[in-house]
Parts: C-alpha cells; structure tokens; sequence
C-alpha cells in the first residue's frame, strides 16, 4: 500500500506548485498591498485579511523568475506556518491533487541555486513534473533570500 498526500496546486510562471492541503488556508483574488520600507525585494508588502496583518511574498520574486507581466494581477494563497499565516503571491490556481510517494523524486540538480532548497521534491505525473514546496522554508526571508 502506498502512502498518499493531498496537494493543493497553483503555477507561478511556467512552474506548477503544490503545498500541502492542511496548510493552505484560502485563496483570494488580488488585495491592494502596503509598500514596506527597506524590506526584502521577495517581500511584495502587507495585506489585511479580515483584520490581521499577512505579509505577502512574492514568489517570482522568490523563485528569481521574470516579473508578471503587465496587467496581471496576482491570487493571494493563504498559507500557515507553525510560526504565521503569510500570503503567497500566485499566478494562476491548479486544483487539489492526491499523489503517491511512489511518485516522489528529490529535487534534481537543474534547478536555480533559490528555487532548489524552498523544493521539498517533485511528483512524476503523467503530463508534468510537479515541484512540492516547502512552505515553512518559503516564508521565512531571512538570510536566505
């Protein structure tokens, strides 16, 4: 019997995401954000959500992809870590798919020096690879940025 995971997914750029489902709160449509000041380019500003301040990052930003372009505005995909509740900057939402770990493959070396270590792995599906983040690496913009 092989153990199975919930993965809730979403594209950034022509990448195609998935976070564990118990860890995604919500998706919401584009929010007007708050400039922070001398904050880390990955950090797209602050939302309110319902009354609580969410930082959100911008995960193109993060991934070192090119910007968005003109025009399109992101989804907002409620996340929660064990520390906070952040907001990830999407392009586009996927849907809930359930994967065997028999599917699952570390991440290979190709992957760009800032996207490899945010990877948890990657799923072979029958039509694309993928990629399993690691949410609570993903919002922690410390030194690694």
């Amino acid at each position: 019997m092989s153990e199975s995971t919930l993965l809730c997914t979403f594209f950034v750029d022509n990448l195609f995401l998935g976070i564990e489902v118990e860890k995604v709160q919500e998706i919401t449509p584009y929010q007007e954000m708050t400039p922070v000041p001398l904050a880390p380019a990955v950090v797209g500003g602050l939302i309110n959500l319902r009354g609580e301040i969410v930082t959100a990052i911008d995960l193109r930003r993060r991934f070192d992809l090119s910007d968005r372009p003109g025009g399109k505005l992101p989804l907002n995909a409620i996340v929660r870590t064990a520390d906070e509740t952040a907001s990830l900057l999407i392009d586009d939402i996927g849907e809930v798919l359930e994967v065997n770990q028999k599917d699952f493959e570390t991440p290979p070396d190709t992957f760009t020096s800032k996207l490899r270590p945010l990877i948890r792995g990657v799923y072979k599906l029958p039509s694309q690879l993928l990629l399993f983040l690691d949410v609570e690496k993903v919002v922690k913009i410390g030194d690694s940025q």
